[in-house]
Formats: structure tokens, C-alpha cells, sequence
């Protein structure tokens, strides 16, 4: 490795001249050249406009309509589950909001953005996480995509076995989603716009179509976590950390916007009210549909399985294109930012070779979670474990862009990437050791204090198996990074 001796930019050196955006500004069918690079200001031809397509177009899909369907599965009632879900959505947005006006001034997404904080090294922090939660849901995406198809087949068809039938349409939605995201940002825009209409109109049909078996007062069932209050948090947390998730890689899109022709409020704008209710309606229909099925005994807990046994003829094929169609556009989300994160951590691969190693791997996923009964379980899971761990840094990042005045600079940010040493952001070894060390802390504050499926900490023991890690992870981290932070603020390295 060299040592990085160019002179730094300055202060607003990314920024560039205000422009306005048009559709001629955005080729479509162009494979996207940039990576985690910094973007200069004059290329940057998206707006939060296209944020709040991609929180709304992305989201009308089984994946995610399937977080609001569990917390029925977990024994709550409508009025429980309905308002877990209006809280989760609310408390998830507030904190994915913020995540958004970074990338615009650094120029490349928020894993890199988070070396101004961490050290260019400590950002490898935000890579992973964007990568675990990109892959996540991504598998899921094609998995609740390929079951829909092969439902309405063995329904139509009277097939029983359908596990070959099911292994291709994988193998089919996972070319489609190899597809767009290599092809890059813009097509992901114009998959994104074209759903919002089309899929959204599947799910309002769908409100009339199982308004018949709704019952407003369905009390639920056993509680899977012991009481009420603990299912209810463990419901609000999972909605929360579902929309949250976002925050890693919110920074893919907004990268793409330039400061000067858009201000920071339109941004969070967009993306509050993107994850309130782009992802807070889905999560509601999944609630919705929940109680259709279970008040009505017709399903164990598969969603989509009772979906496909109910659904009158004619409406199956909605129901293909919800998993199918709208499956695609959540996972080219995921992948592309995946892609993004793999091409930072391995230079010598451009965005296109390393977004196509990424579906690779989100197909195996897929693949092995074919042969996994506990799939969905496993999800909720691996995901409210994750906010424990995403969310102090989430916490850190708002905190340190507002601390270091807004202003980066962004040649320093790119040094781990071209493979140099030193600059503003080098700290020690590349590693800045007080926030790596606050977010460990707060981690394992998070941790101490989680429960779950797989295991109950010592802290939420304590409380009766309630669940409040990622809540104190984030004050943790506030309260330690808000004080100690600041003996190394970035601009003074």
C-alpha cells in the first residue's frame, strides 16, 4: 500500500452546480459504471423523489407484507398486531430518515461514509451490515416470490409435487434480479416506478378480495413470547428493525443526489415518509391477511400457501405477480447494494462483476433456505438481532455528520478502496478506536439485553424475557459517542 499524499479537497469541493433532473438525464439500459467511487455532483441526476419510489415500489412484496403477517403468527390479536405495526413503522422511519443526507456530500454510499467516524478501516462496520441485511432479503425476496408461482400451479394443476417447479422459478427470479441489478441504479428506478402502480393496485384488490374473512376482533392466540407486553415489543422491534435496515444502505441511492439541487429536509422527507408508509402500508396488509387466515383456521402460518388456498381463481394470478414481479424489485435492492459493498472490499472487481458474485450468493441462500422448514423463524431472528448491532451505528453516524459540520473530505474517504494508507481519516492503523470500541459496547449493551427464538440475555431475563436491546444499544451509543466522541472529531485529523 501507498500513502495517500494528494492535497484533500476542499470543504465543499463535492459540491457542484444545482441541476434539475429529467428523464433524459437517466439511461435506462446503460450498465452503471460507478461503485462506492466518489461521485462528482454535476453526474448525480436522481432526487428524493426516486427515494420515496424505491421505499414504495420495492416494498408491495411478500417479503416484507410477510413481517407485518407475523406478529399474528406470534399470538396477537388485530389491535395488537395493527398497532405494533403503526408504532414499529413510525419508530423505524424516525431512525432511517437521518441515514439519507450523508451520501449526497461524501459522494459514494454510507459504509464508506462511515470511515469519516470509524476510521477507513472501522467502516468495514457498515459494509457488513448492509451486506447481512441486503443478502437476508434478498433469499427472501426470490424464495416468497418462487412460492407464490408454484401455490397457484399446484392449485390450478392439482400438482402435489412441485419442489422441481419450484427449484426453476428460483432459478428464473434470480436471472431477472441478476439482470437489473447489474445494469445498476437507473433500471432499479424504472423497475421501482412501474410497481407502484401495477402491484399497489394488487393490494388494494386484495383488501375486497379477503374483506370477507376479516374479523376487527380477533384476539389472537398463545403468545409465543410468554405475555402480551413481550410479544407486543418483540413485534414493534421487528417492524422497526425491518424498516431501519434500510439505514446501511439508504446512502446507495442518495449518492446519486446532489447537494445543491436538493436540501437535506426533502431528503428525509422522502425517505420518513417512504418508510412510514411504503413500508408501514405492506406491513399492514400482511396484518390484515393475517387475520383473514387465522381467524378463519385456514392456515398453520404460511402466509403465502393460505394466500393461494383462498384466493378465488381469478386473482391468483395478482397474487404470482406480488411474489414474482414485485419480488424481483425487492431483491435487486438488496443485491445492488450488496454488489456495492463487495466491489468496495475487493477493488479489483467493478461494481457489475461484484453485484454478480452477489446474486450468486443470494441464490445459494435461497437454494439451501429451500430445504430449511425454519426459514421464516430464522429471519425474524437473525434480523432483530441485527438492529442490536445496526443501530448504534446508525446512532453514531447521525451523531458524527452533525458533529464534523456537514463538510467531509471525500478524497480521504476513498484511501481503503485505492489501496492507500493515511489521510484525514486514518486515526490508528485505519481504525478509529474510540467508536469502534463505543459501538462494541453498545452492541453488547444490545445483546445483554435481547431475547429471542435462539436465546434470552441476562438483561431481558431480568425483565420477564422482555426484549428492549436495540433501544438501549441506541441510547448506549448516544450517550457515550455524544461525550467521548468528541476527543476525535474527523476534521480535526
Amino acid at each position: 500500500m501507498t500513502t495517500s499524499t494528494d492535497a484533500a479537497p476542499g470543504p465543499h469541493a463535492n459540491r457542484g452546480p444545482a441541476m434539475t433532473p429529467t428523464a433524459t438525464d437517466r439511461p435506462t439500459f446503460t450498465i452503471e459504471t460507478f461503485g462506492t467511487d466518489y461521485i462528482p455532483p454535476e453526474l448525480r441526476k436522481s432526487s428524493p423523489r426516486d427515494l420515496r419510489a424505491i421505499l414504495f415500489g420495492g416494498s408491495l412484496t411478500f417479503s416484507v407484507i410477510i413481517m407485518g403477517f407475523l406478529p399474528i403468527t406470534f399470538g396477537l390479536g388485530w389491535w395488537q398486531a395493527a398497532s405494533a405495526v403503526v408504532v414499529g413503522s413510525a419508530l423505524g422511519a424516525a431512525l432511517l430518515a437521518p441515514t439519507g443526507v450523508i451520501a449526497p456530500r461524501t459522494g459514494t454510499n454510507n459504509p464508506v461514509s462511515s470511515g469519516a467516524f470509524f476510521g477507513v478501516g472501522g467502516r468495514l462496520i457498515g459494509t457488513v451490515l448492509e451486506a447481512v441485511a441486503s443478502l437476508i432479503f434478498a433469499a427472501l425476496s426470490i424464495w416468497t416470490g418462487g412460492a407464490a408461482l408454484v401455490g397457484a400451479i399446484s392449485r390450478l394443476f392439482a400438482i402435489e409435487n412441485t419442489d422441481v417447479i419450484e427449484l426453476v422459478c428460483y432459478g428464473v427470479m434470480a436471472i431477472v434480479v441478476t439482470t437489473v441489478s447489474v445494469f445498476g441504479h437507473a433500471l432499479m428506478i424504472a423497475v421501482q416506478r412501474f410497481m407502484i402502480p401495477t402491484a399497489g393496485l394488487c393490494l388494494i384488490a386484495g383488501v375486497f378480495v379477503y374483506a370477507g374473512d376479516f374479523d376487527s376482533s380477533y384476539a389472537g392466540g398463545d403468545y409465543l413470547f410468554g405475555s402480551a407486553l413481550n410479544t407486543w415489543v418483540t413485534s414493534v422491534l421487528l417492524v422497526a428493525s425491518t424498516t431501519l435496515s434500510y439505514g446501511p444502505y439508504s446512502g446507495d441511492w442518495t449518492r446519486h443526489i446532489s447537494p445543491a439541487a436538493h436540501s437535506d429536509a426533502s431528503i428525509l422527507r422522502a425517505l420518513f415518509f417512504g418508510g412510514l408508509f411504503g413500508l408501514g402500508g405492506p406491513f399492514m396488509w400482511g396484518t390484515f391477511i393475517g387475520v383473514c387466515l387465522f381467524s378463519t383456521g385456514i392456515t398453520d402460518g404460511d402466509m403465502v400457501a393460505g394466500l393461494m388456498q383462498t384466493a378465488p381463481a381469478w386473482f391468483l394470478p395478482a397474487l404470482v405477480f406480488l411474489g414474482l414481479a414485485s419480488g424481483t424489485a425487492q431483491a435487486v435492492i438488496n443485491t445492488y447494494g450488496t454488489g456495492l459493498d463487495t466491489s468496495s472490499l475487493i477493488p479489483s472487481l467493478s461494481r457489475a462483476k461484484a453485484t454478480f458474485v452477489a446474486c450468486l450468493v443470494a441464490t445459494g441462500l435461497v437454494y439451501l433456505g429451500h430445504f430449511y422448514d425454519s426459514l421464516e423463524t430464522t429471519v425474524t431472528t437473525v434480523l432483530t438481532l441485527l438492529a442490536n448491532f445496526a443501530v448504534p451505528w446508525i446512532v453514531m453516524l447521525v451523531i458524527g455528520h452533525r458533529r464534523n459540520g456537514l463538510v467531509y473530505d471525500v478524497r480521504a474517504l476513498q484511501v481503503f478502496n485505492r489501496g492507500e494508507t493515511g489521510g484525514r481519516y486514518w486515526y490508528t492503523g485505519g481504525f478509529n478506536v474510540i467508536a469502534v470500541g463505543i459501538w462494541a459496547l453498545a452492541a453488547a449493551v444490545g445483546m445483554f439485553f435481547a431475547s429471542n427464538t435462539w436465546f434470552v440475555g441476562p438483561g431481558s431475563r431480568m425483565l420477564d424475557g422482555l426484549d428492549i436491546g436495540f433501544v438501549l444499544a441506541g441510547l448506549t451509543a448516544a450517550a457515550l459517542y455524544a461525550t467521548l466522541g468528541n476527543s476525535a472529531p474527523a476534521h480535526e485529523q
